[in-house]
């Protein structure tokens, strides 16, 4: 499987810069870099810096970053959803990940879901012939995320057959999954083909791999073995600097 540097995380010890890291991640092996939003960032200098690198931008956070669990911030999401398909085309980026936001309170659980379904289905037909994709992506709420929508892999999945649209799939973090005390090779065994992004991370402390508790080769390998092809991004934070954590990991994990 492929790699991505996540540059939000990695090389923050050798580049302040997020543009100089990019050479950095193309350098120490990885076959890709990624980062967060793309609105706090100079887009032409990120493409640029990736050109002369000469590695891609494997996926970056689709925007706006708005709850869509609230039926009212549709149209608000899909007009923000425009300008990021076309930043990712300019980016040559193939996949923009999406979170649900939180839940709330003053709406029924079916209400949001409803939401959430209804406004992917519309982000599906904006996407068609962009060459860009949606990864909606399920997050921790006992560490990281509390309050977050999302946070079940199974549910991600009913909701993504339910939008039925080949530009929207999953971005599956094994480290959020795993923390949820979830079984990979359960929850997503029936959607290998809907994964359009990975990440990595150890527990506890969402440092590199090897660093904790979680056997991230062995689901890393059962993917593999299920036809998983696309990136893992590494997406943690390394204990003392990059380089060290990439030795530890042996960067390919």
């Amino acid at each position: 499987m492929k790699t991505s540097a996540c540059i939000e995380m990695l090389f923050c010890d050798e580049a302040p810069e997020i543009y100089d890291r990019i050479s950095l991640a193309a350098e120490a092996g990885f076959d890709a870099i990624e980062f967060w939003r793309w609105s706090e960032r100079e887009v032409n200098r990120l493409a640029d810096a990736a050109a002369m690198a000469q590695i891609p931008i494997s996926a970056m956070v689709g925007e706006p970053m708005i709850p869509l669990t609230r039926p009212e911030n549709q149209n608000v999401f899909l007009e923000g959803l425009g300008q990021s398909i076309e930043v990712a085309r300019i980016l040559k980026c193939p996949t923009l990940i999406v979170q649900t936001g939180n839940y709330f309170e003053d709406l029924e659980f079916e209400t949001q879901q409803h939401a959430l379904i209804n406004t992917l289905k519309k982000a599906g037909e904006l996407l068609e012939g962009s060459g860009v994709r949606i990864g909606v992506e399920p997050l921790n709420t006992l560490i990281d995320h509390p309050g977050y929508f999302l946070h079940d892999t199974k549910l991600a999945c009913t909701i993504i057959d339910s939008v039925d649209h080949e530009c929207i799939g999953l971005t599956y973090d094994l480290y959020h999954s795993m923390v949820m005390s979830e079984d990979p090779q359960e929850v997503v065994k029936n959607h290998i083909k809907k994964i359009f992004h990975l990440h990595i991370a150890d527990h506890p402390g969402r440092n590199e791999p090897g660093s904790g508790k979680l056997n991230l080769s062995a689901q890393l390998r059962w993917l593999k073995e299920k036809g998983y092809r696309n990136y893992v991004g590494h997406e943690y934070r390394p204990r003392s600097s990059t380089r060290e954590a990439l030795r530890f990991s042996n960067n390919g994990i």
